[in-house]
């Protein structure tokens, strides 16, 4: 029982900083990433044994739990999103923290399965068939789906700088 708590603390330590950076992608609030790593931090706790029993990776079922995790927390009433009438200005230079901010701007118009999956294959760097076991989806579904983000990513920013996604 001490080893497990031991290798879980070990665990969350080295991979905290990195769940919240990536749940903060997935919504873009990091008050609400800090909640939601904390919530998958407590889930990955729970199922500690049983992870560690299956091995494999756990930071992969991790990102799965996170995952889910937002999209539970999406489905409630108090989560909604404001719509707004109308889309930020573009940058008109090439400043890199303009351009962050923009990346972020377009990610968040994404449904947040198509985020997942963009974060997951680009940000990731995760090949399509581990998003789609990530994510418990096909390999199609990745594809398509993924292709269908980055058009709209792409939109998005424009055609001046459509070699971001290339």
């Amino acid at each position: 029982m001490v080893r497990r708590e031991a290798d879980f603390t070990a665990f969350a330590e080295a991979n905290a900083t990195r769940l919240r950076q990536i749940a903060f992608l997935m919504c873009r609030d990091w008050h609400l990433a800090q909640d939601l790593t904390q919530s998958t931090l407590t889930k990955m706790y729970l199922a500690w044994g049983r992870v560690a029993r299956q091995g494999g990776d756990p930071f992969a079922y991790t990102r799965k739990v996170l995952l889910n995790t937002l999209l539970d927390h999406r489905r409630l009433r108090s989560s909604g999103e404001l719509a707004v009438d109308q889309l930020p200005d573009r940058p008109q230079q090439g400043d890199p923290t303009a351009e962050r901010l923009t990346l972020l701007n377009a990610l968040a118009l994404l449904p947040p399965r198509d985020r997942a999956i963009v974060l997951l294959r680009y940000w990731e760097d995760q090949s399509v068939e581990q998003t789609a076991e990530a994510l418990g989806v096909s390999v199609s579904v990745v594809k398509s789906q993924s292709s269908r983000a980055l058009a709209l990513l792409r939109a998005h920013f424009g055609p001046d700088r459509e070699l971001l996604f290339s």
